[in-house]
């Protein structure tokens, strides 16, 4: 970043505006922490509104939040460590380490009398599938197959943190195809299988200490509680309601894929150590070809595509860039061409379930987090100020 105080307090004041403006917009959001960072420090933070929208309590930078899918990209660079180590083969079946996905089968559809009609894979499902979600598994709130096995055959929700909601039978093939899912989730079972050990504890040892997010776990401590931000569900009128929400505080499986509550100055953490080559500010958590390797688009002729809303109380059609090309990573999405808020061809990003938004762009070493706890997915006003939040980033360069 480069620039006088005089153009920092001129970004400053505009992305203060940008965050006040999602707040008292009509059909606006309850409250919003966002923070953007280049390669040595985050050089914006700010937030606005209220912490719940029934309450007094304001919206503050401290906010512990359910971070949903952006948990991914986390336990992705655990997973990354191991092949370091030579301790994960990204192309050797999964089921070596975590031998229940080898009793997985897919799901051809439903007989006459609803009883799903399932067969073997044709192949086994890797590491490297669950990295790229394309190993088969969906989303009940993005796939109308796994929606009716929830539905008709009580197939538990994978916010249940349950070994059961894991077990679902896979909707193609491994590796025929691009489907966002509970990939990353079955991605912590494997590297619980090679480390003999927790998720979480596996997560704490070997990211959060290094790279100094203190506030980042799958069970909230007593002080994160105090500081949870409240969840809210946007109604079909446009207004909110808050509502009671919490994970299961002491879940039988830490998933990898959705697990984790943190605040955004810890992910901003995160998002620093990608921009600086896996290096973190107290040691490397990534070795620089390993953060090189995992920027590339590793899939084969899949293609990323819209998440189409099946369940809508929990997401609307989502998509990111809507008509230009973007592919995936270990694990992030990447856009392919040059995005219209300022972001550049190649740059990774990715978003959790209640709207909650990051980028990194390692081009230009900046990088930014957007937070808020809405329901459904991708609603609009959280998206459109998201947007305007990067724009206004890029602008101010």
């Amino acid at each position: 970043m480069t620039g006088n105080s005089t153009s920092a307090g001129l970004r400053k004041d505009a992305l203060d505006a940008i965050l006040r403006n999602a707040v008292a917009s009509e059909a606006g959001v309850p409250g919003v922490v966002a923070m953007a960072t280049d390669r040595r420090k985050t050089f914006y933070e700010g937030a606005a509104g209220r912490s719940r929208i029934d309450g007094a309590a304001a919206m503050t930078p401290d906010k512990v939040f359910a971070i949903f899918s952006t948990t991914k990209a986390i336990t992705a660079t655990a997973a990354l460590q191991l092949v370091e180590e030579g301790r994960l083969d990204l192309d050797a079946p999964a089921s070596t380490y975590a031998p229940d996905l080898g009793r997985l089968q897919v799901l051809d559809g439903f007989d006459a009398a609803g009883e799903p009609q399932l067969r073997a894979p044709k192949r086994a499902i890797t590491t490297r599938m669950l990295l790229l979600h394309t190993a088969g598994f969906g989303y009940d709130f993005f796939n109308h197959s796994y929606a009716r096995l929830a539905k008709e055959r009580g197939q538990p929700s994978v916010i249940t943190s349950s070994k059961a909601s894991l077990m679902t039978p896979l909707l193609f093939d491994p590796g025929d195809r691009w489907e966002y899912g509970s990939n990353l989730d079955w991605c912590g079972q494997v590297i619980e299988g090679i480390t003999g050990r927790r998720l979480g504890e596996v997560l704490q040892a070997r990211i959060f200490k290094p790279l100094g997010m203190r506030e980042t776990s799958f069970t909230l401590t007593d002080t994160m509680r105090q500081r949870l931000a409240g969840m809210h569900a946007r109604n079909p009128d446009g207004t909110l309601t808050a509502m009671d929400f919490e994970l299961p505080p002491e879940p039988e499986i830490h998933m990898g894929g959705h697990g984790l509550y943190s605040t955004a100055g810890d992910y901003i953490r995160f998002i620093r150590m990608w921009l600086n080559d896996g290096e973190g500010e107290y040691g490397r958590v990534l070795k620089p070809e390993t953060v090189q390797l995992a920027e590339q688009n590793h899939l084969q002729g899949q293609t990323v595509t819209m998440l189409p809303g099946v369940i809508p109380s929990l997401s609307n059609d989502a998509e990111f860039f809507p008509g230009q090309k973007k592919s995936w990573g270990l694990s992030f999405m990447i856009n392919d061409e040059d995005a219209p808020t300022g972001r550049p061809a190649g740059s990774l990003g990715w978003a959790g379930l209640a709207n909650l938004f990051y980028w990194i762009d390692r081009r230009n070493g900046i990088g930014g987090f957007w937070a808020t706890q809405i329901l459904p997915f991708g609603d609009p006003s959280s998206f459109g100020s998201y947007l305007a939040f990067e724009t206004a980033v890029y602008r101010g360069l």
